[in-house]
């Protein structure tokens, strides 16, 4: 018993050097395990109190105790001295240099309008997802059901560039949504915000250079339902909560049914019409489905897309789409 018990004030003295010394968070974490570990020295003389009768027990458990107290005490001191040393700047900080200025400038409106965007999707569980600008045909047009005679891929509406493999401008933020679909299984929920080409003249609500974003949701049992249902709260989210959303039949290559969307609310009151057409959307057809290698029987979804540009000139009351790319400072200094 006298043996056993005069270990313990040498090993923990020992110890406690040790762990007060760790010169780092790393050394320290190796000397809690050599110490106190499960196959540490400390953790292995208290595996002896087995070997104790009845009678010594409970003295050794109680010096054991006593120490093994003061080890967690000194380890926990010794760790958050080291993690505030590893907080500080590895080089003194100059207290006499001049505070942090905020940035100059704001947030161009079309950022505005893309963020606020982003976040209303983002409350419904949608990811951003994004993709190259210059794309080819395949992704553009053929895996989106778009055929080969049709006016979207003529050169008069399309910026092709002088490439072997016909290479463009992407038109659409739909060819992302292949992307995607391509690149993993359903479900998918994702919106696609990003710059798109087409031969627009430039006028007051047309340009060569504009943006679209490009909503997506894949899933078993999804239905037409669900489509209004986001549309309503994404743009009465943006809009105001007196917007109204009604949908008109329409065509396109890659959904079907096919649906126009127009918008109500006071803002297009004061315009003096009842109604204005504001995005396109549909059910995801079939053929794309099969082109992603989706089974069309299993899944269903819906996509939608429409341009951030309209959106801004309803919010801001601009009627010239050409002043956001003017960089005229007088303009954007506004919002």
């Amino acid at each position: 018993m006298a043996g056993f018990l005069d270990d313990i004030e040498p090993l923990k003295q020992t110890a406690l050097t040790e762990l007060k010394n760790a010169p780092d968070l790393a050394a320290l974490e190796q000397t809690k395990g050599a110490w106190v570990g499960p196959n540490g020295k400390f953790t292995a003389l208290m595996k002896q109190l087995g070997t104790l009768s009845k009678e010594e027990k409970p003295a050794a458990g109680k010096l054991i105790n006593a120490a093994k107290v003061e080890l967690e005490t000194v380890l926990v001191a010794r760790r958050e001295e080291l993690e505030l040393k590893a907080a500080l700047p590895k080089e003194p900080t100059d207290f006499t240099l001049p505070g942090r200025r905020r940035a100059l400038g704001k947030l161009h409106p079309l950022t505005q309008v893309t963020d606020d965007i982003v976040r209303a999707f983002r409350k419904i569980g949608f990811a951003v997802a994004d993709g190259p600008e210059i794309e080819d045909e395949y992704h553009c047009f053929d895996a989106l059901n778009t055929p080969a005679d049709h006016p979207a891929r003529d050169a008069q509406d399309t910026f092709y560039l002088n490439t072997t493999d016909k290479r463009l401008l992407r038109t659409h933020t739909s060819s992302v949504q292949i992307r995607v679909m391509k690149s993993q299984p359903p479900p998918v929920r994702i919106i696609v915000p990003g710059r798109v080409y087409r031969r627009d003249n430039a006028d007051a609500t047309h340009n060569p250079t504009f943006h679209q974003i490009e909503g997506l949701y894949v899933d078993k049992n999804v239905t037409v339902g669900d489509l209004k249902g986001t549309v309503e709260f994404v743009f009465r989210e943006l809009m105001g909560s007196d917007v109204k959303i009604r949908f008109r039949p329409h065509y396109f290559s890659y959904t079907e049914p096919s649906y126009e969307i127009d918008f109500t609310n006071a803002l297009v009151k004061k315009m003096g019409k009842d109604w204005l057409e504001i995005a396109g959307c549909g059910m995801v057809h079939p053929q794309v489905f099969e082109n992603v290698g989706y089974d069309p029987e299993t899944w269903t979804g819906w996509a939608f897309g429409f341009g951030i540009e309209r959106i801004a000139m309803l919010r801001y009351g601009i009627n010239d789409i050409r002043l956001f790319y003017e960089n005229d400072a007088k303009f954007l200094k506004q919002f």
